[in-house]
Protein backbone atom coordinates (compact mmCIF):
# COMPACT_ATOMS: atom_id res chain seq x y z
CA UNK A 1 0.00 0.00 0.00
CA UNK A 2 1.22 3.50 -0.79
CA UNK A 3 2.10 5.95 1.95
CA UNK A 4 -0.89 8.16 2.75
CA UNK A 5 -1.49 11.35 4.71
CA UNK A 6 0.89 12.52 7.49
CA UNK A 7 2.02 15.65 5.63
CA UNK A 8 1.64 17.84 8.74
CA UNK A 9 3.52 15.40 10.98
CA UNK A 10 6.28 14.94 8.41
CA UNK A 11 6.78 18.69 8.09
CA UNK A 12 6.88 19.11 11.88
CA UNK A 13 9.39 16.28 12.30
CA UNK A 14 11.64 17.71 9.62
CA UNK A 15 11.52 21.12 11.32
CA UNK A 16 12.90 19.65 14.52
CA UNK A 17 15.43 17.62 12.57
CA UNK A 18 16.73 20.88 11.10
CA UNK A 19 16.79 22.55 14.53
CA UNK A 20 18.98 19.75 15.87
CA UNK A 21 21.84 21.04 13.70
CA UNK A 22 22.38 23.80 16.27
CA UNK A 23 20.59 22.62 19.43
CA UNK A 24 19.73 19.22 20.90
CA UNK A 25 16.14 18.04 20.42
CA UNK A 26 14.21 15.42 22.39
CA UNK A 27 11.06 14.54 20.48
CA UNK A 28 8.51 12.25 22.15
CA UNK A 29 6.10 10.40 19.84
CA UNK A 30 3.21 8.30 21.13
CA UNK A 31 0.30 6.50 19.51
CA UNK A 32 -1.37 3.13 19.82
CA UNK A 33 0.24 0.09 18.27
CA UNK A 34 -0.11 -0.47 14.51
CA UNK A 35 -0.87 3.23 13.92
CA UNK A 36 2.20 3.68 11.70
CA UNK A 37 4.62 5.54 13.97
CA UNK A 38 7.75 3.64 12.91
CA UNK A 39 7.06 3.99 9.19
CA UNK A 40 6.37 7.70 9.63
CA UNK A 41 9.59 8.21 11.59
CA UNK A 42 11.71 6.39 9.03
CA UNK A 43 10.21 8.38 6.15
CA UNK A 44 10.49 11.76 7.89
CA UNK A 45 14.02 11.91 9.29
CA UNK A 46 16.14 11.62 6.17
CA UNK A 47 18.47 14.63 6.03
CA UNK A 48 21.09 13.51 8.56
CA UNK A 49 22.47 10.11 9.64
CA UNK A 50 19.66 8.00 11.09
CA UNK A 51 20.11 5.45 13.88
CA UNK A 52 17.03 3.35 14.63
CA UNK A 53 17.07 1.24 17.79
CA UNK A 54 14.14 -0.98 18.78
CA UNK A 55 14.20 -1.43 22.56
CA UNK A 56 13.44 -5.08 23.14
CA UNK A 57 12.60 -6.62 26.49
CA UNK A 58 16.19 -7.62 27.14
CA UNK A 59 18.96 -7.21 29.67
CA UNK A 60 20.95 -3.99 29.90
CA UNK A 61 24.10 -5.63 28.55
CA UNK A 62 22.33 -7.04 25.48
CA UNK A 63 20.72 -3.68 24.73
CA UNK A 64 24.13 -2.01 24.99
CA UNK A 65 25.62 -4.57 22.64
CA UNK A 66 22.93 -3.99 20.00
CA UNK A 67 23.00 -0.19 20.23
CA UNK A 68 26.81 -0.11 20.09
CA UNK A 69 26.72 -2.11 16.87
CA UNK A 70 24.22 0.31 15.31
CA UNK A 71 26.47 3.27 16.22
CA UNK A 72 29.44 1.53 14.60
CA UNK A 73 27.53 0.63 11.44
CA UNK A 74 25.77 3.95 10.84
CA UNK A 75 28.25 6.49 12.16
CA UNK A 76 31.45 4.54 11.58
CA UNK A 77 32.54 5.25 15.16
CA UNK A 78 34.55 2.54 16.89
CA UNK A 79 33.25 3.10 20.40
CA UNK A 80 34.14 -0.22 22.01
CA UNK A 81 31.92 -2.48 24.09
CA UNK A 82 29.61 -1.53 26.95
CA UNK A 83 27.55 -3.20 29.66
CA UNK A 84 26.38 0.08 31.19
CA UNK A 85 23.65 1.98 29.33
CA UNK A 86 24.64 5.19 31.10
CA UNK A 87 28.21 4.97 29.87
CA UNK A 88 27.09 4.16 26.32
CA UNK A 89 24.68 7.09 26.26
CA UNK A 90 27.45 9.38 27.51
CA UNK A 91 29.61 8.33 24.55
CA UNK A 92 26.72 8.87 22.10
CA UNK A 93 26.06 12.34 23.50
CA UNK A 94 29.78 13.08 23.27
CA UNK A 95 29.76 12.14 19.58
CA UNK A 96 26.78 14.44 19.04
CA UNK A 97 28.89 17.45 20.02
CA UNK A 98 30.76 17.14 16.73
CA UNK A 99 28.22 15.29 14.58
CA UNK A 100 24.55 15.95 13.89
CA UNK A 101 22.42 12.77 13.71
CA UNK A 102 19.06 11.28 14.62
CA UNK A 103 18.80 8.54 17.24
CA UNK A 104 15.44 6.78 17.58
CA UNK A 105 14.48 4.73 20.63
CA UNK A 106 11.40 2.76 19.57
CA UNK A 107 9.25 1.24 22.36
CA UNK A 108 11.25 3.36 24.77
CA UNK A 109 9.19 2.29 27.79
CA UNK A 110 10.86 -1.14 27.62
CA UNK A 111 14.11 0.34 28.93
CA UNK A 112 12.65 0.17 32.42
CA UNK A 113 12.70 -3.63 32.17
CA UNK A 114 16.48 -3.53 31.70
CA UNK A 115 17.01 -1.41 34.80
CA UNK A 116 15.01 0.86 37.10
CA UNK A 117 17.72 3.52 37.05
CA UNK A 118 18.10 3.88 33.28
CA UNK A 119 15.66 6.79 32.96
CA UNK A 120 17.55 8.65 35.70
CA UNK A 121 20.82 7.93 33.88
CA UNK A 122 19.40 9.32 30.63
CA UNK A 123 18.20 12.44 32.45
CA UNK A 124 21.61 13.04 34.08
CA UNK A 125 23.52 12.56 30.82
CA UNK A 126 21.04 14.64 28.82
CA UNK A 127 21.11 17.57 31.26
CA UNK A 128 24.91 17.52 31.34
CA UNK A 129 25.36 17.48 27.56
CA UNK A 130 22.33 19.01 25.84
CA UNK A 131 23.73 22.54 25.64
CA UNK A 132 26.64 21.41 23.48
CA UNK A 133 24.91 18.52 21.71
CA UNK A 134 23.57 18.36 18.14
CA UNK A 135 21.51 15.20 18.55
CA UNK A 136 17.97 14.70 17.29
CA UNK A 137 16.77 12.24 19.95
CA UNK A 138 13.44 10.67 18.99
CA UNK A 139 11.64 8.71 21.71
CA UNK A 140 8.72 6.58 20.58
CA UNK A 141 6.35 4.37 22.57
CA UNK A 142 3.06 2.50 22.17
CA UNK A 143 2.09 1.74 25.77
CA UNK A 144 0.22 4.93 26.55
CA UNK A 145 0.00 4.50 30.33
CA UNK A 146 3.75 3.91 30.66
CA UNK A 147 4.80 6.70 28.32
CA UNK A 148 2.42 9.07 30.10
CA UNK A 149 3.99 8.23 33.44
CA UNK A 150 7.55 8.67 32.12
CA UNK A 151 6.96 12.15 30.72
CA UNK A 152 3.94 13.53 32.62
CA UNK A 153 4.66 12.44 36.19
CA UNK A 154 6.53 15.21 38.01
CA UNK A 155 8.27 12.57 40.12
CA UNK A 156 9.81 10.91 37.06
CA UNK A 157 13.33 11.96 35.98
CA UNK A 158 12.43 12.73 32.35
CA UNK A 159 9.52 15.00 33.23
CA UNK A 160 9.83 18.30 31.36
CA UNK A 161 12.77 17.20 29.20
CA UNK A 162 10.97 16.86 25.86
CA UNK A 163 11.35 19.72 23.40
CA UNK A 164 8.35 18.52 21.35
CA UNK A 165 5.61 15.92 21.78
CA UNK A 166 3.39 14.30 19.19
CA UNK A 167 0.55 11.83 19.33
CA UNK A 168 -0.03 9.99 16.06
CA UNK A 169 -3.69 9.31 15.34
CA UNK A 170 -5.55 7.02 12.98
CA UNK A 171 -6.28 7.96 9.38
CA UNK A 172 -9.08 10.48 8.99
CA UNK A 173 -12.26 10.00 6.98
CA UNK A 174 -10.92 11.66 3.83
CA UNK A 175 -7.75 9.56 3.86
CA UNK A 176 -9.71 6.32 4.31
CA UNK A 177 -11.96 7.34 1.42
CA UNK A 178 -8.92 8.03 -0.79
CA UNK A 179 -7.31 4.69 0.08
CA UNK A 180 -10.42 2.68 -0.73
CA UNK A 181 -11.01 4.66 -3.93
CA UNK A 182 -7.46 3.91 -5.09
CA UNK A 183 -8.03 0.19 -4.61
CA UNK A 184 -11.70 0.00 -5.61
CA UNK A 185 -13.00 2.99 -7.61
CA UNK A 186 -16.52 1.53 -7.60
CA UNK A 187 -16.79 1.10 -3.83
CA UNK A 188 -20.12 1.61 -2.09
CA UNK A 189 -20.82 3.63 1.06
CA UNK A 190 -21.25 0.37 2.97
CA UNK A 191 -17.80 -0.76 1.81
CA UNK A 192 -16.32 2.45 3.20
CA UNK A 193 -18.29 2.21 6.43
CA UNK A 194 -17.13 -1.37 6.96
CA UNK A 195 -13.50 -0.36 6.38
CA UNK A 196 -13.91 2.31 9.05
CA UNK A 197 -15.78 -0.07 11.35
CA UNK A 198 -13.22 -2.90 11.35
CA UNK A 199 -10.02 -0.80 11.18
CA UNK A 200 -10.83 2.50 12.83
CA UNK A 201 -8.37 4.01 10.35
CA UNK A 202 -5.40 2.18 11.91
CA UNK A 203 -2.72 2.01 9.23
CA UNK A 204 -1.66 -1.62 9.78
CA UNK A 205 -5.22 -2.93 9.65
CA UNK A 206 -6.04 -0.96 6.51
CA UNK A 207 -2.86 -2.18 4.85
CA UNK A 208 -3.68 -5.80 5.70
CA UNK A 209 -7.13 -5.62 4.13
CA UNK A 210 -5.92 -3.81 1.02
CA UNK A 211 -3.03 -6.27 0.53
CA UNK A 212 -5.51 -9.16 0.70
CA UNK A 213 -7.78 -7.60 -1.91
CA UNK A 214 -10.55 -7.10 0.65
CA UNK A 215 -12.14 -4.00 -0.87
CA UNK A 216 -15.84 -4.69 -0.25
CA UNK A 217 -17.93 -5.15 2.87
CA UNK A 218 -18.28 -8.90 2.35
CA UNK A 219 -14.62 -9.46 1.57
CA UNK A 220 -13.51 -7.38 4.55
CA UNK A 221 -15.65 -9.37 6.97
CA UNK A 222 -14.47 -12.64 5.42
CA UNK A 223 -10.85 -11.53 5.82
CA UNK A 224 -11.29 -10.44 9.44
CA UNK A 225 -12.96 -13.75 10.35
CA UNK A 226 -10.76 -16.05 8.25
CA UNK A 227 -8.67 -18.87 9.67
CA UNK A 228 -5.45 -17.41 11.09
CA UNK A 229 -6.73 -13.84 10.79
CA UNK A 230 -4.47 -11.17 12.30
CA UNK A 231 -7.55 -9.50 13.78
CA UNK A 232 -8.78 -12.37 15.97
CA UNK A 233 -6.24 -11.98 18.80
CA UNK A 234 -5.41 -8.34 18.14
CA UNK A 235 -7.58 -6.82 20.87
CA UNK A 236 -6.07 -9.05 23.54
CA UNK A 237 -2.51 -8.47 22.34
CA UNK A 238 -3.06 -4.74 22.07
CA UNK A 239 -4.31 -4.29 25.63
CA UNK A 240 -2.61 -7.02 27.69
CA UNK A 241 0.50 -4.91 28.36
CA UNK A 242 -1.62 -1.93 29.31
CA UNK A 243 -3.92 -3.66 31.78
CA UNK A 244 -1.69 -6.29 33.33
CA UNK A 245 -3.33 -8.61 35.86
CA UNK A 246 -6.58 -6.60 35.94
CA UNK A 247 -7.28 -7.19 32.26
CA UNK A 248 -10.35 -9.35 32.99
CA UNK A 249 -12.26 -6.52 34.69
CA UNK A 250 -11.19 -4.00 32.08
CA UNK A 251 -12.23 -6.34 29.26
CA UNK A 252 -15.65 -6.80 30.86
CA UNK A 253 -16.19 -3.05 31.01
CA UNK A 254 -15.03 -2.50 27.43
CA UNK A 255 -17.30 -5.31 26.28
CA UNK A 256 -20.22 -3.59 28.03
CA UNK A 257 -19.36 -0.29 26.36
CA UNK A 258 -19.12 -1.91 22.93
CA UNK A 259 -22.52 -3.48 23.58
CA UNK A 260 -24.15 -0.11 24.14
CA UNK A 261 -23.97 0.16 27.94
CA UNK A 262 -22.82 3.78 27.98
CA UNK A 263 -24.14 4.85 31.39
CA UNK A 264 -22.01 3.98 34.41
CA UNK A 265 -24.96 2.47 36.28
CA UNK A 266 -25.84 0.23 33.34
CA UNK A 267 -22.24 -0.93 33.09
CA UNK A 268 -22.03 -1.70 36.79
CA UNK A 269 -25.22 -3.77 36.64
CA UNK A 270 -23.99 -5.58 33.54
CA UNK A 271 -20.52 -6.54 34.82
CA UNK A 272 -21.49 -7.10 38.47
CA UNK A 273 -18.88 -4.86 40.12
CA UNK A 274 -18.33 -1.15 40.69
CA UNK A 275 -16.88 0.39 37.53
CA UNK A 276 -16.05 3.94 38.64
CA UNK A 277 -12.35 3.48 39.40
CA UNK A 278 -11.77 1.40 36.29
CA UNK A 279 -13.51 3.97 34.08
CA UNK A 280 -11.36 6.75 35.51
CA UNK A 281 -8.21 4.82 34.62
CA UNK A 282 -9.52 3.89 31.17
CA UNK A 283 -10.03 7.58 30.55
CA UNK A 284 -6.97 9.20 32.14
CA UNK A 285 -4.29 6.49 32.37
CA UNK A 286 -5.02 4.46 29.24
CA UNK A 287 -6.73 7.05 27.01
CA UNK A 288 -9.14 4.45 25.63
CA UNK A 289 -12.48 5.74 26.94
CA UNK A 290 -14.01 9.23 26.84
CA UNK A 291 -16.50 10.68 29.29
CA UNK A 292 -19.08 12.77 27.41
CA UNK A 293 -21.82 15.07 28.67
CA UNK A 294 -24.60 16.27 26.37
CA UNK A 295 -24.01 19.61 24.70
CA UNK A 296 -24.71 22.57 27.03
CA UNK A 297 -24.41 20.43 30.18
CA UNK A 298 -22.23 21.88 32.93
CA UNK A 299 -19.09 20.26 34.28
CA UNK A 300 -20.95 19.22 37.41
CA UNK A 301 -23.74 17.46 35.52
CA UNK A 302 -24.11 13.79 36.39
CA UNK A 303 -25.79 13.12 33.06
CA UNK A 304 -22.85 11.55 31.26
CA UNK A 305 -22.02 8.67 29.00
CA UNK A 306 -18.82 6.78 28.33
CA UNK A 307 -17.63 5.88 24.85
CA UNK A 308 -14.91 3.56 23.61
CA UNK A 309 -12.80 5.85 21.43
CA UNK A 310 -11.09 3.20 19.32
CA UNK A 311 -13.46 2.06 16.56
CA UNK A 312 -11.58 -1.19 15.95
CA UNK A 313 -11.77 -2.10 19.64
CA UNK A 314 -15.51 -1.36 19.62
CA UNK A 315 -15.90 -3.89 16.80
CA UNK A 316 -13.54 -6.40 18.42
CA UNK A 317 -15.29 -6.35 21.78
CA UNK A 318 -18.76 -6.28 20.24
CA UNK A 319 -18.25 -9.39 18.13
CA UNK A 320 -14.96 -11.23 18.53
CA UNK A 321 -14.54 -11.01 22.30
CA UNK A 322 -18.25 -11.41 22.98
CA UNK A 323 -18.41 -14.61 20.94
CA UNK A 324 -14.95 -15.84 21.92
CA UNK A 325 -16.26 -19.35 22.70
CA UNK A 326 -17.23 -19.75 19.05
CA UNK A 327 -13.95 -18.16 17.96
CA UNK A 328 -11.91 -20.56 20.08
CA UNK A 329 -13.47 -23.62 18.46
CA UNK A 330 -13.09 -22.09 15.00
CA UNK A 331 -16.80 -21.56 14.32
CA UNK A 332 -16.37 -18.30 12.42
CA UNK A 333 -19.62 -18.85 10.52
CA UNK A 334 -21.45 -18.38 13.80
CA UNK A 335 -19.65 -15.10 14.47
CA UNK A 336 -20.32 -13.94 10.92
CA UNK A 337 -24.04 -14.65 11.40
CA UNK A 338 -24.02 -12.57 14.59
CA UNK A 339 -22.32 -9.69 12.79
CA UNK A 340 -24.81 -9.83 9.92
CA UNK A 341 -27.76 -9.91 12.33
CA UNK A 342 -26.47 -6.88 14.25
CA UNK A 343 -24.80 -5.07 11.35
CA UNK A 344 -27.38 -2.39 10.65
CA UNK A 345 -27.73 -1.43 14.31
CA UNK A 346 -24.02 -1.41 15.09
CA UNK A 347 -22.98 0.23 11.82
CA UNK A 348 -25.59 2.91 12.49
CA UNK A 349 -23.67 3.94 15.62
CA UNK A 350 -20.41 3.79 13.66
CA UNK A 351 -21.96 6.03 10.98
CA UNK A 352 -22.77 8.64 13.64
CA UNK A 353 -19.16 8.56 14.76
CA UNK A 354 -17.97 8.87 11.15
CA UNK A 355 -19.91 12.11 10.62
CA UNK A 356 -18.87 13.63 13.95
CA UNK A 357 -15.26 12.89 13.00
CA UNK A 358 -15.78 14.26 9.48
CA UNK A 359 -17.14 17.54 10.84
CA UNK A 360 -14.24 17.76 13.30
CA UNK A 361 -11.77 17.34 10.45
CA UNK A 362 -13.14 20.34 8.54
CA UNK A 363 -11.48 22.67 11.07
CA UNK A 364 -14.54 24.93 11.02
CA UNK A 365 -15.89 24.08 14.48
CA UNK A 366 -14.52 24.31 18.00
CA UNK A 367 -17.08 21.84 19.39
CA UNK A 368 -18.33 18.69 17.69
CA UNK A 369 -20.38 16.39 19.89
CA UNK A 370 -23.89 15.01 20.38
CA UNK A 371 -26.87 15.80 22.60
CA UNK A 372 -29.38 13.82 24.55
CA UNK A 373 -32.02 14.52 27.15
CA UNK A 374 -33.34 11.76 29.34
CA UNK A 375 -37.00 10.87 29.21
CA UNK A 376 -39.39 11.41 32.07
CA UNK A 377 -38.44 8.19 33.87
CA UNK A 378 -34.73 8.40 33.03
CA UNK A 379 -34.78 5.30 30.84
CA UNK A 380 -32.20 5.42 28.03
CA UNK A 381 -34.82 4.26 25.55
CA UNK A 382 -36.72 7.52 26.07
CA UNK A 383 -33.72 9.79 25.53
CA UNK A 384 -34.14 12.60 23.04
CA UNK A 385 -31.12 12.18 20.81
CA UNK A 386 -29.38 14.57 18.44
CA UNK A 387 -26.60 12.70 16.69
CA UNK A 388 -24.49 15.68 15.61
CA UNK A 389 -23.92 19.07 17.21
CA UNK A 390 -21.23 21.17 15.49
CA UNK A 391 -20.52 24.60 16.93
CA UNK A 392 -18.42 27.56 15.81
CA UNK A 393 -18.65 29.91 18.79
CA UNK A 394 -16.64 32.69 17.12
CA UNK A 395 -18.91 33.01 14.07
CA UNK A 396 -22.04 31.89 15.98
CA UNK A 397 -22.68 28.96 13.65
CA UNK A 398 -24.61 25.88 14.75
CA UNK A 399 -25.17 22.64 12.82
CA UNK A 400 -27.59 20.05 14.16
CA UNK A 401 -27.76 16.71 12.41
CA UNK A 402 -29.69 13.47 12.35
CA UNK A 403 -27.79 10.41 11.11
CA UNK A 404 -29.51 7.36 9.63
CA UNK A 405 -28.25 4.67 7.31
CA UNK A 406 -31.43 5.08 5.24
CA UNK A 407 -32.16 8.68 4.17
CA UNK A 408 -35.90 7.92 4.02
CA UNK A 409 -35.88 7.55 7.80
CA UNK A 410 -34.56 11.06 8.40
CA UNK A 411 -37.15 13.54 9.63
CA UNK A 412 -35.91 17.12 9.92
CA UNK A 413 -39.13 18.30 11.55
CA UNK A 414 -38.63 15.88 14.44
CA UNK A 415 -34.99 16.98 14.67
CA UNK A 416 -36.10 20.60 14.99
CA UNK A 417 -38.50 19.66 17.78
CA UNK A 418 -35.72 17.85 19.67
CA UNK A 419 -33.50 20.91 19.31
CA UNK A 420 -35.85 23.37 21.01
CA UNK A 421 -33.77 23.46 24.20
CA UNK A 422 -30.53 24.09 22.29
CA UNK A 423 -32.08 26.78 20.10
CA UNK A 424 -33.27 28.71 23.15
CA UNK A 425 -29.58 29.21 24.05
CA UNK A 426 -28.56 30.18 20.49
CA UNK A 427 -30.92 32.94 19.43
CA UNK A 428 -29.63 34.96 16.47
CA UNK A 429 -27.20 32.18 15.55
CA UNK A 430 -26.82 30.87 11.99
CA UNK A 431 -28.38 27.42 12.50
CA UNK A 432 -28.52 24.61 9.94
CA UNK A 433 -30.35 21.30 10.25
CA UNK A 434 -28.84 18.44 8.26
CA UNK A 435 -29.84 14.90 7.46
CA UNK A 436 -26.89 12.57 6.96
CA UNK A 437 -27.10 9.05 5.58
CA UNK A 438 -24.84 6.48 3.96
CA UNK A 439 -24.95 8.29 0.64
CA UNK A 440 -23.55 11.47 2.27
CA UNK A 441 -20.30 9.63 3.06
CA UNK A 442 -19.20 10.07 -0.54
CA UNK A 443 -19.96 13.77 -0.84
CA UNK A 444 -16.77 14.97 0.81
CA UNK A 445 -18.06 18.10 2.57
CA UNK A 446 -20.89 17.53 5.02
CA UNK A 447 -22.36 21.02 5.24
CA UNK A 448 -25.39 20.72 2.96
CA UNK A 449 -28.71 19.16 3.79
CA UNK A 450 -29.35 15.88 2.01
CA UNK A 451 -31.85 16.40 -0.86
CA UNK A 452 -33.79 13.35 0.27
CA UNK A 453 -34.64 14.45 3.81
CA UNK A 454 -38.23 15.23 4.64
Amino acid sequence: MNFYDREAETAAFQKYEALSATSAQMIVITGRRRIGKTTLIKRSFTKIPFLYFFVGKKSESLLCQELSEIVREVLGEDIGDFTSFRRLFEVIMSISRRRNFTLVFDEFQNLKIAGDGIFSDIQDVWDANKESSRINLVICGSIYSKMKKIFDDKEEPLYGRATARFRIKAFGTQTLTAILRDHNPNFTPDDLLTLYMVTGGVAKYVELLMSQGAYTKDDMLKSVLSLGSYFIDEGRELLSDEFGRDYGNYFSILSALAGGKTYRGDMTSYVGFETGGYLDKLETDFNIVSRVRPYLSGEQSRNMRYYLDDTFLSFWFRFIYKYRSAVEIGNMDYVRQKIEADYETFSGFVLEKWFRQAYSETGEYNIVTNYWKKGSNGAPGEDKEIDLVAVNETDRILVLGEVKRNPDKINIKVLQEKAAGILSHHKQWDTTFVGLSLENMLRGIYLLQSPRVR
